[in-house]
């Protein structure tokens, strides 16, 4: 795919024609996430809220748990954004499923596409096959939201990375679960587009969390984000962090963002990390 046009980018994006204060593209990187969050550390002012690092190609990208992540260069949208959020620290659990909010509305209004959220950070489309753990479904993108911690009297950075498989062929898949927005059916595969359409999608969720300051319940955005989330009204197995497992019901999300699942016993277990295995549908 061509290239991501760097100087037309930054006319759309950058204020006052856009909402981003800054806007980065590298032809490789390691990955996103981890440079932003190294010149974080090294200089806090250097990414303001509502910046974007944008890689043609990762060499060493990261998914949830430290796994690795790689795609073929020019065939994906690889980026991460620096937010500093204005709200208490114990409110930030919901950045992660917010971006993946923004993310689905995102590829539905742009590429056509009936994304959903597969909690905590996976984007999802419909497939007429099923894989074990995924059901009738594939992935298409992920989301990795990472804290950092700034010095004393500097408000700390989160760093939300979002990757979208949008041209690859089927050979180029790095696993059966995956899939691209081209081999989904999308309307438009330009990678550019898509990037704007994202970052206005994730500027409208952030600034309502914002504006409720950072209560996801009240603003309704948790709500919105249940609905997204295919989920909630399925069996679910849940390998825990460090071992374990939960299985049940994924009933609902708490207010935290938390998964609630409801065991075989009947009793509800909150997950806050974990995972997710889609068992069988229950609705």
């Amino acid at each position: 795919m061509p290239s991501l046009r760097i100087a037309e980018l930054r006319d759309l994006l950058l204020a006052p024609a856009g909402p981003l204060t800054r806007v980065e593209v590298v032809d490789v990187t390691r990955s996103t996430n981890t440079d932003l969050a190294d010149a974080l550390r090294a200089d806090p002012t250097s990414w303001p809220d509502a910046s974007v690092l944008v890689a043609e190609h990762q060499s060493e990208g990261r998914g949830r748990a430290g796994r690795s992540w790689e795609t073929p260069r020019g065939t994906s949208l690889t980026c991460s954004f620096v937010v500093h959020p204005p709200v208490p620290a114990d409110r930030f659990g919901w950045i992660g499923l917010l971006a993946g909010l923004g993310a689905v509305n995102a590829l539905r209004a742009t590429a056509g596409v009936p994304a959903t959220l597969k909690w905590p950070n996976d984007l999802l489309v419909p497939a007429e096959t099923e894989v074990e753990g995924w059901g009738a479904a594939r992935k298409v993108g992920g989301i990795l939201a990472e804290v950092v911690p700034l010095p004393a009297g500097q408000p700390s950075a989160v760093v939300i990375g979002i990757g979208i498989n949008v041209s690859q062929s089927v050979a180029e898949l790095p696993v059966p679960s995956a899939t691209s927005l081209a081999l989904a059916g999308a309307r438009h595969v330009d990678r550019e587009g898509l990037l704007v359409a994202l970052v206005a999608a994730q500027q409208e969720v952030a600034l309502r969390w914002r504006e409720s300051g950072g209560d996801a319940v009240a603003s309704g955005l948790a709500d919105e984000v249940a609905a997204v989330c295919s989920t909630l009204g399925t069996r679910v197995r849940v390998e825990l962090p460090g071992g374990g497992e939960v299985s049940g019901l994924a009933e609902r999300l708490d207010d935290d963002g938390a998964l609630v699942v409801v065991d075989d016993a009947g009793d509800p277990q909150r997950v806050l990390a974990g995972d997710v295995r889609h068992v069988r549908a229950a609705r």
